[in-house]
């Protein structure tokens, strides 16, 4: 099974991709406001629970890692799946508040095991250092999860009810998602001999080059996983600060799925001529730029939503890509699951703590400090080229 295409291996795990993320991080989006109308639960509780799976994600995505750099990434998925899928079900038949954020742990364990950070980890496995193009196509696919789940959920939702359709989506993924894992995903190959006596496999000591240049990924990561979840909270509130309407700050706020995209069809057709770090330069520099743009009230949002758009797109991917190359494919998979470590957490805090900036200082304060982290974030970028330059050959 390991003579597989590699094509037919990332469209698997792309469809898998798009539903793991439709039935977990993205099912709220449609499904809160009918939970709340349904159960009378405050509402804040109900999104809040998100924020909890994703702190249960980050702290297990570090063994995540270990694992699918021990045993591949095959088993690792089918698990999440199964996970998810157990999720969903507690979720559906909660009959209180309380089991229904117990669902949302399980859920976020899954997540912790099945989402990008997981599916990077098992292509770096599966095709070594050559595995940058199966990470670039995969967040290809991962775009899509939104425009599919979105819609999906509203008709679920419409037919069967929040709660049929919780139990929808855990069946969906245990007919489609398991079998594309278990038949399709082949087994990674054997490690060598000299690394699996080795301790390379789990959270192996970096030198001092190499642990400066790892803790200056973890911060951008981090600054940069904490800026884009509150933008993707609190973008309306911000665009209508900014004098748009809601039906426009709406139809701005749609341009930026697009540019993502787009983004992400050029970084591939580039076809990696260029080092990963390359990439992760231009992601934190259009976020930025897109970023004081609207901190200076550039008159028209849409080409600050287009440039931020675009750098979150191949952020992802430099957040899969860059970490490969400069660490090598044995120690990816773990390196990755450490990395994703802070990188959650800074997710799952990030909007609570946006809310109370937004309230307590209003649109013009928020937009300054995430305006100042994303400029942080590319003196960050800039001192992680001068590690890379003063890297021995």
């Amino acid at each position: 099974m390991r003579d597989r295409p590699q094509l037919t291996v990332i469209s698997a795990l792309g469809v898998v991709q798009i539903l793991t993320w439709g039935t977990s991080y993205y099912l709220l989006t449609v499904l809160a406001p009918p939970i709340a109308a349904d159960t009378g639960w405050p509402l804040p509780w109900i999104v809040g629970s998100l924020s909890a799976g994703l702190l249960v994600s980050g702290l297990v995505s570090p063994r995540v890692g270990r694992a699918i750099g021990h045993y591949g990434g095959r088993p690792v998925l089918a698990l999440a799946t199964v996970v998810l899928a157990l999720g969903l079900v507690v979720i559906g038949l909660a009959p209180a508040l309380q089991v229904f954020f117990l669902g949302w742990l399980v859920l976020g364990a899954g997540m912790g095991a099945g989402l990008y950070d997981a599916a990077f980890a098992t292509l770096g496995r599966l095709y070594g250092a050559s595995a940058r193009p199966a990470i670039t196509t995969l967040t290809l696919w991962g775009g899509f999860a939104s425009t599919v789940c979105w819609p999906l959920s509203a008709f679920l939702v419409e037919h069967l009810g929040w709660r049929g359709t919780c139990v929808a989506y855990a069946g969906l993924l245990l007919v489609v998602a398991l079998p594309l894992v278990l038949l399709v995903l082949p087994d990674s190959p054997p490690l060598p001999t000299s690394d699996l006596g080795s301790s390379s496999v789990g959270p192996e000591p970096l030198t001092g080059r190499e642990r400066r240049a790892f803790l200056l990924l973890a911060g951008i990561l981090t600054l940069g996983g904490a800026t884009t979840a509150i933008v993707s909270v609190h973008l309306l509130n911000l665009l209508q600060a900014q004098g748009a309407s809601l039906a426009a700050a709406v139809s701005l706020g749609a341009l930026v799925g697009p540019s993502q995209v787009a983004a992400r069809v050029i970084e591939m057709a580039n076809k990696g001529r260029h080092h990963p770090i390359w990439t992760l330069s231009a992601a934190m520099g259009l976020i930025a730029l897109g970023l004081v743009l609207l901190w200076a009230g550039f008159p028209i949002l849409a080409v600050a939503l287009v440039l931020y758009g675009a750098g979150n797109g191949i952020y992802s991917i430099a957040r899969g890509t860059l970490p490969l190359a400069l660490f090598g494919p044995v120690r990816y998979a773990p390196l990755l699951g450490r990395l994703a470590l802070p990188n959650l957490v800074a997710q799952a805090l990030a909007p609570s703590l946006g809310a109370v900036v937004l309230a307590e200082g209003g649109a013009h304060v928020t937009l300054t400090v995430l305006a100042g982290l994303a400029v942080i974030n590319l003196l960050l970028v800039g001192a992680l080229w001068r590690e890379r330059r003063a890297a021995p050959a």
